[in-house]
């Protein structure tokens, strides 16, 4: 399904806030990294779009029993009387579903966990916490009880007022709070995560890639060199507009070099020859805060296993370049996309799709398996098995689709996440 519903990127349901110059704001006199500019309009403190909004991401009252619905028409309805009673932005599909999209994700982690040391799980992004309760309930219920006596589950939440929704979520169970802290940071800030963890840990993220900030390149034809793209103020000081500079930022350049390696040397070619014929302007948006997050990350936690969940595409996107982000907001109750992501003034979500082919060797790349160019270095990192499936594939291996499925066979966790993909890593030693 790719239709805009209430059931696409935490439903495309968006919270209009007042109206603000914040996006002129956020740009001194001097000119700032893509990057830069989207963290600042997502995550600042006091004009970031999450920021501003401690009621963006909705909790339900009550779990929905999908068997008393008649079908989809009615689940729809369901839903618009759910989004017309609270004013909050979007519902995430972990909310949506509870407890069963947790409880799928907590069955996939002990399938393949190493249950003989203690089960330690990250969070990156936990939102209302309903994700964290739902493994914590399963574990509790349906695992040995020395796993969930002896576990810890630690959340890494950039916002403080989610952190406070987390910790009250999932205090409802009390025995929980003994295991489950919450740390109240930028998860790829290095120096907020000590020392070097060498046990063996799950790291969740679900819909939080989407919202990682992110680079742009431009070049002017399909051969010339990318160009880092900036972000400027006018003379006016009210209006931005973009400035290229040569690639000289070390963690475009590395993502670039990652996007590059997968590049077929024939398609170049065809490329180079097309390009001299219909030569036109690429742009090409990079996921350099992925890239910034999973260096931390096989950092500090080297025998980690990942599990990520993300859109692989999304619909109506009208901003150019490939791979480029949606920036929406909510207007008098409907949906409303920008033009461009200059135009955000905090009162917009941006998020992007995930190239999981990217993602992949990203990984790979972090990890250390997968080598730069120009490093011979006899040391090598250790391979990682990795499986991307659909949500339906995930949820039907690790789920319970009959619990999210209505009378007349219609399940919308099945059905209606078509563009969503799940992400698993987990570290081997087989390096051959």
């Amino acid at each position: 399904m790719f239709t805009r519903s209430p059931t696409t990127k935490k439903l495309f349901f968006f919270f209009r806030s007042h109206k603000s110059h914040f996006s002129t704001n956020i740009v001194g006199e001097k000119p700032v990294l893509v990057r830069d500019f989207i963290h600042s309009a997502l995550y600042d403190p006091k004009h970031g779009y999450f920021s501003q909004r401690s009621r963006s991401v909705g909790v339900l009252e009550r779990s929905i029993r999908f068997n008393q619905l008649e079908g989809r028409k009615a689940y729809m309805n369901h839903l618009d009387k759910i989004y017309k009673r609270s004013d909050i932005s979007w519902f995430t599909p972990v909310e949506l579903f509870k407890p069963w999209y947790a409880h799928g994700i907590a069955e996939a982690i002990m399938r393949t966990s190493q249950l003989s040391v203690p089960l330690q799980i990250y969070e990156i992004g936990g939102g209302s916490g309903i994700c964290a309760k739902g493994i914590l309930d399963y574990i509790m219920l349906n695992a040995p009880a020395r796993i969930y006596n002896n576990m810890t589950y630690t959340s890494v939440e950039i916002s403080p007022s989610l952190a406070e929704i987390q910790k009250e979520t999932v205090g409802e169970v009390r025995s929980h709070l003994s295991k489950f802290r919450v740390e109240c940071r930028d998860a790829a800030d290095r120096s907020g995560w000590g020392d070097i963890k060498q046990q063996p840990c799950w790291v969740i993220m679900l819909e939080v890639l989407d919202n990682l900030p992110h680079d742009l390149v431009y070049s002017e034809n399909q051969v010339f060199p990318w160009k880092e793209v900036w972000v400027e103020k006018q003379h006016d000081k009210e209006s931005l507009f973009e400035l290229y500079k040569p690639l000289e930022d070390p963690l475009i350049k590395r993502c670039v070099e990652i996007v590059e390696l997968g590049k077929n040397q024939s398609v170049s070619i065809a490329k180079s020859v097309w390009s001299k014929v219909f030569p036109k302007p690429r742009r090409c948006w990079l996921p350099t805060g992925c890239l910034k997050l999973l260096d931390v990350l096989h950092e500090v936690l080297p025998r980690m296993s990942l599990i990520a969940s993300d859109f692989s595409y999304l619909p109506d996107v009208s901003i150019p370049g490939e791979r480029a982000p949606l920036v929406s907001t909510k207007k008098d109750g409907r949906s409303l996309d920008y033009n461009s992501y200059l135009d955000t003034k905090g009162d917009a979500d941006i998020f992007f799709p995930t190239d999981f082919w990217l993602l992949e060797r990203m990984d790979h790349y972090c990890s250390g398996w997968m080598k730069p160019h120009g490093d011979n270095s006899t040391k090598q990192g250790k391979k990682r098995r990795t499986l991307v499936l659909d949500t339906s594939a995930f949820m039907e291996e690790f789920g319970l689709p009959s619990k999210t499925r209505t009378k007349d066979g219609y399940n919308p966790l099945l059905d209606d996440f078509k563009n969503t993909k799940f992400y698993l890593s987990v570290p081997t030693h087989n390096i051959k």
